[in-house]
């Protein structure tokens, strides 16, 4: 028990004294994640909606696609970002294996069918019915697009802040594209790894009480953000 103390007491001097390791893992970790999460919203909100809104040849196996994708093994998708950046991959050429920018791609390809999934629901739901009120009161197309996007900003948010939920907790893809290499790809899921199979723990606490901070920081935005939507009603 003195060990976990120890360690707790360890973890709190390192964050209020700046260590610069820590902090150079922190800020990575935000960085790419942060980056993935905004490339993802800008291709998956769109697609949501359409999917939401459009009837297209072979809907339903495209839903079940992204249904599938939603709880992809991280690891699967390391390896295959892996393969395909890797030197002898076909993208081999861009030379980004073992960088940050292979994390981004990584988290980007987990967060995005999550993104997609969760708009995509709430526009099933409840799109037909404002898209209808939009034509009732006259709205041009494009109109009734943004009335559409303003009625589910709620929805969008949510699937934006699980999407960043997921890709900031993650440690297979990263660990597998950016080799936790020190100083360069190494964040706070894999530092947190590593550290515990080497019996380091205070570093590996001070990492764990920075994610869940953030956790709670983003499901307390969310959760005012509700809050504020109930009252309007």
């Amino acid at each position: 028990m003195d060990y976990i103390i120890e360690g707790f007491i360890e973890a709190f001097n390192l964050l209020i004294s700046f260590d610069i390791e820590l902090y150079r893992i922190i800020i990575l970790s935000l960085v790419v994640s942060f980056t993935a999460t905004i490339i993802s919203t800008i291709i998956a909100v769109p697609i949501g909606i359409l999917m939401g809104i459009k009837e297209f040849p072979l809907k339903r196996v495209a839903i079940r696609v992204i249904y599938t994708m939603m709880s992809l093994p991280p690891v699967i998708v390391g390896l295959l970002v892996f393969l395909f950046i890797s030197r002898r991959g076909p993208l081999g050429i861009l030379g980004i294996v073992y960088t940050p920018a292979a994390m981004i791609v990584a988290q980007t390809i987990l967060i995005t069918p999550i993104i997609i999934g969760l708009v995509y629901n709430a526009t099933k739901e409840k799109g037909t019915d404002i898209q209808a009120l939009g034509k009732t009161l006259g709205a041009s197309k494009s109109q009734r697009l943004v009335l559409l996007v303003k009625e589910l900003r709620m929805n969008i948010f949510t699937g934006i802040i699980a999407g960043y939920g997921r890709g900031i907790s993650e440690v297979g893809a990263v660990m597998l594209v950016g080799g936790n290499i020190k100083g360069h790809t190494r964040v706070m899921t894999t530092t947190i790894a590593m550290l515990q199979s080497m019996g380091e723990y205070s570093i590996a606490i001070a990492l764990g009480i920075v994610l869940l901070t953030i956790s709670f920081i983003l499901n307390s935005i969310l959760y005012y953000y509700q809050q504020g939507d109930l009252s309007e009603y």
